[in-house]
């Protein structure tokens, strides 16, 4: 989470962190899901959120 907010912090309007069971753990973007836990098994690795975070925001209109 931290390094998403010092990656984008000039950008964000706002953050969710958002808690939950089952060892879930999602990145949306104006709620489009990014990543998945549940649906990889395992979690990001360092740096591996922010370049999903950027591929979706180049892709967009």
């Amino acid at each position: 989470m931290a390094e998403l907010t010092q990656a984008f912090e000039a950008d964000l309007k706002s953050v969710a962190l958002l808690p939950s069971d089952g060892g879930r753990f999602e990145i949306s973007v104006d709620g489009a899901l990014i990543y998945s836990k549940l649906q990889t098994g395992r979690h990001v690795e360092p740096g591996e959120g922010v370049s999903l975070v950027r591929a979706h925001l180049n892709r967009k209109p």
